[in-house]
């Protein structure tokens, strides 16, 4: 899967939702400047969530680096919210609401006449005690074909490396098709990533007592996702378990569409759990090998 360094001229779903990371204020300051100016210039509203970041910090650096944002803001051009304010505003993160404000934001973007919308999350929230924190490796992995793939939207994930363990980094790095490559990594042991041209995700690695709630992520994404035909794509995973498949199982049995997921590329081990015991099957469509 590719990395790089992004300009802001990307127009694919993929590389409309971007993880971008960095490790100092200056890095931060040089991603901001490039997409908030961008967009400015392309007549497109900007909304800014801020996390950890002063939203006066927002705008300040901005301005010292020749962007009008005190206009841009008077005009409701450019708006800078907090994530309690957005992400956080309920009593837990949720992902479902989430994704409808992304809808609602698009739209009330185009009714003032904007020619779209770009958005800068901080997620950094996702490494703290914070209610429904959990979930938002579900959200990232869902809104590529819930939110990107269905809306003029450009998001980029601002990652600060100086609040994540390098674990958590990998894990929500890798479920973005695009994102940069400025930075260190380490060998995630199990990552998902949702798939580029079909909708549904695919497993990398292998699934252990250390990477259960990756697992646990898909099958959430699995059970919640609205798209009627889902593929889950396992060529890539070297070992599942017999209770990671059963999770898999339950969440596709739970569909709010009825419709089984697709199993594509399953390991030879779990055609022969599936052989052992043929109530595995339950709401899978078993690709053959």
């Amino acid at each position: 899967m590719r990395e790089t360094c992004l300009s802001s001229g990307h127009r694919t779903a993929a590389d409309r939702h971007v993880a971008v990371e960095y490790s100092s204020d200056d890095e931060w300051a040089g991603h901001l400047l490039a997409f908030v100016r961008a967009g400015l210039e392309r007549d497109e509203q900007v909304q800014y969530f801020a996390d950890v970041t002063d939203p006066g910090v927002v705008t300040r650096t901005l301005t010292e680096r020749g962007v009008d944002a005190v206009s841009a803001v008077r005009r409701g051009q450019l708006m800078v919210a907090t994530a309690h304010e957005t992400y956080l505003a309920g009593s837990r993160f949720d992902p479902d609401a989430m994704v409808g404000l992304w809808h609602e934001a698009v739209d009330a973007a185009a009714a003032r006449g904007f020619s779209g919308l770009r958005a800068i999350g901080e997620m950094s929230w996702g490494g703290r005690d914070i209610a429904g924190a959990d979930r938002l490796l579900e959200y990232e992995l869902r809104i590529h074909h819930e939110v990107f793939a269905q809306l003029p939207l450009r998001a980029w994930c601002f990652y600060d490396r100086r609040l994540l363990s390098g674990a958590e980094l990998d894990v929500l790095r890798e479920a973005h098709l695009t994102r940069t490559a400025c930075g260190p990594s380490e060998k995630t042991v199990l990552s998902a990533v949702p798939l580029k041209t079909l909708p549904g995700f695919r497993l990398v690695g292998s699934v252990g007592y250390e990477s259960r709630h990756v697992v646990a992520s898909v099958a959430a994404a699995i059970a919640a996702s609205p798209v009627g035909d889902l593929t889950l794509d396992l060529s890539a995973l070297g070992h599942l378990d017999i209770a990671a498949l059963a999770d898999i199982v339950s969440a596709a049995r739970r569909r709010p569409a009825g419709t089984p997921v697709r199993l594509l590329g399953a390991p030879a081990a779990v055609h022969r759990m599936m052989q052992l015991f043929p109530e595995l099957r339950a709401g899978l469509e078993v690709a053959v090998p």
